[in-house]
């Protein structure tokens, strides 16, 4: 039979007071169940720890010699008892964010100014990746959150929307659409035009709008591709083209002095959230920041 906290917390209040009825009075509980406690604690044990000194209880060699490795265990007890309750409390611990570079530029300081107001006590990890990264971040555990766009599979993630995202057509300043409410894409299919790298999700759904846009007739005139959307919109500000990209970084591109537009026929609409691992729960933290994220 293995010993207990309880039986460990009776023994040291015994050792510390040599009394009973001291020990019964500093933790709440009766005489009897002290004598029951330090009685089990020596039968597993398979030996005293206390004797008789005239009313004093006194340690026996192998109860001194004991007593220090049961505070020592006591107190690494308490210690992690408090520190799991610091992390329930959102007094203490970390959370792991991965998220994409257009969110984590333009939307993410905010909510995390708002989720550091509530919880100052949390140190935040961030990752600001590409999107397909993102979810691998989140399927391999490295991160327990993810913030993307929805990815076309899902696989073994759960994901709670943020937000809807429209694609916005960006052109440099002074540009002949600027004074246009809508541009369409097949008027960028006429325009040099700067994309995403390919295998990117954004280049995926602006090649299929271009397909629908224009039925394969026009294609649009590819003058260049980039792996970040800040650097599209860099090359639109030089003048070298236009581009299109998702209304999270309409900010960023007025920033930029660039020309921002609906963009149209047709509207590209794809939902930005919180990518989760599927099984297993979160941690107090993330489910506090999912909450601030979502408005729950």
């Amino acid at each position: 039979m293995s010993a207990t906290i309880k039986q460990l917390r009776a023994f040291a209040a015994v050792a510390r007071t040599r009394s009973l009825a001291e020990a019964s009075a500093q933790l709440h509980v009766s005489q009897p169940a002290i004598s029951i406690a330090i009685r089990s604690l020596e039968e597993s044990l398979g030996g005293h720890l206390f004797s008789r000194d005239g009313r004093q209880l006194v340690l026996t060699p192998e109860g001194a010699q004991f007593v220090e490795r049961a505070q020592q265990l006591l107190h690494n007890w308490d210690s992690t008892l408090d520190a799991v309750q610091q992390r329930f409390r959102l007094q203490q611990g970390q959370l792991s964010i991965a998220a994409i570079p257009a969110f984590a530029l333009n939307q993410l300081p905010a909510l995390l100014e708002r989720f550091h107001r509530r919880h100052p006590d949390i140190n935040i990890v961030l990752e600001d990746i590409v999107m397909e990264r993102v979810v691998s971040a989140v399927q391999d555990g490295r991160a327990e959150l993810g913030i993307s766009f929805r990815p076309d599979d899902l696989g073994n993630l759960a994901f709670t929307p943020i937000a809807d995202d429209r694609f916005i057509a960006v052109l440099p300043p002074g540009h002949r659409y600027g004074k246009k409410e809508r541009v369409r894409w097949q008027d960028l299919a006429q325009e040099p035009f700067i994309a995403m790298n390919r295998g990117s999700a954004v280049r995926r759904w602006t090649d299929a709008a271009f397909a629908q846009a224009n039925s394969g007739e026009h294609p649009p005139r590819l003058l260049c591709e980039a792996n970040q959307l800040s650097t599209i919109g860099r090359l639109v500000q030089s003048g070298l083209g236009v581009s299109a990209v998702p209304s999270l970084c309409e900010k960023q591109m007025r920033d930029y002095g660039l020309e921002c537009k609906r963009l149209t026929t047709p509207e590209v609409v794809h939902q930005v959230g919180i990518l989760t691992r599927s099984s297993g729960g979160l941690s107090t933290a993330a489910a506090a920041f999912k909450a601030t994220a979502t408005g729950d």
